[in-house]
């Protein structure tokens, strides 16, 4: 014991002025949650009381956090677990971190499920869109069915872990793409790696080194897996199925064009929050 004390409002400061100097985007934001993280504080008790002393082994463990965020590694990682679409997901180094424009595709597919459908999930990283739709699918009653697949096998022990948290009725294999699914679908949702190769090294520190490549990767144009699955997804959808698709926001058009393609009908695109296109969906309607 050094007898130094250590209060909410001392550690916030001081962890908000580390991350700021690191140049961290979000740092006061940042600093929060690693603060309620690791002392359990809520906002409320930390307006009403901010000089509350807290624990020195808990005071040091936060700092370490702190440090350890301002050398740019995520949040999500330092904490394991990301909230998304009201759902807590574990995440760690071999999953895409859960984004909230992702949201936006598992709330168009859930205005387009029915009772007993069966979904699949290309590319299914953490396992977070195909379990959000069957975690909503429950509270409808509609009796859905899942299939996440996905070629990294430490990928899908992370979805698999998920799958145990929320108990929807899921199962996950390890595909290369289609290469081991079998049956037919009512309906398949993906999120493939669409960033192209050149542009990976332009993004932030916290994704081009701590996000595995094989989740953004799209190859030299971004399209490269949305080529793939669109041509064989026709042989593994019901007719009357429906595909959707996240995409970059300049890919709407071109993804659409290779639905259209390969037979897809009712082809729509649907743009996030900031107005970019987002989603990009089609039925076949062919037997």
């Amino acid at each position: 014991m050094n007898g130094k004390i250590f209060t909410l409002r001392n550690l916030y400061q001081s962890g908000t002025e580390k991350l700021e100097k690191a140049g961290i985007r979000e740092a006061k934001l940042d600093a929060w949650y690693l603060l309620e993280y690791k002392t359990g504080i809520s906002r409320a008790v930390f307006l009403a009381d901010p000089d509350r002393e807290v624990e020195e082994e808990k005071a040091e463990s936060y700092q370490k956090d702190i440090c350890t965020r301002a050398r740019r590694i995520p949040l999500q990682h330092i904490t394991g677990e990301q909230e998304f679409m009201g759902l807590n997901f574990k995440v760690n180094e071999n999953v895409l971190v859960p984004r909230q424009d992702t949201e936006i595709l598992v709330e168009e597919a859930l205005k387009r499920i029915r009772p007993d459908m069966q979904i699949l999930d290309m590319c299914t990283g953490s396992g977070c869109i195909l379990e959000s739709i069957l975690k909503f699918g429950e509270k409808k009653q509609m009796h859905l069915k899942g299939t996440g697949c996905d070629i990294s096998e430490e990928a899908l022990k992370v979805a698999r872990e998920n799958n145990s948290r929320l108990g929807t009725d899921a199962r996950f294999i390890k595909s290369d793409l289609f290469e081991s699914v079998i049956g037919k679908y009512d309906m398949i949702v993906s999120n493939p790696p669409y960033i192209r190769t050149e542009e990976i090294s332009r993004l932030d520190e916290e994704v081009k080194f701590h996000d595995p490549w094989i989740a953004l990767d799209g190859k030299e144009d971004g399209l490269y897996f949305y080529r793939l699955i669109v041509k064989d997804s026709i042989r593994y959808l019901n007719k009357g199925g429906y595909i959707l698709f996240e995409i970059g926001f300049d890919q709407g058009k071109d993804v659409s064009e290779l639905l259209k393609n390969e037979g897809y009908e009712e082809i729509e695109i649907k743009k996030d929050l900031a107005g970019l296109d987002r989603v990009v969906m089609g039925r076949y309607n062919k037997e």
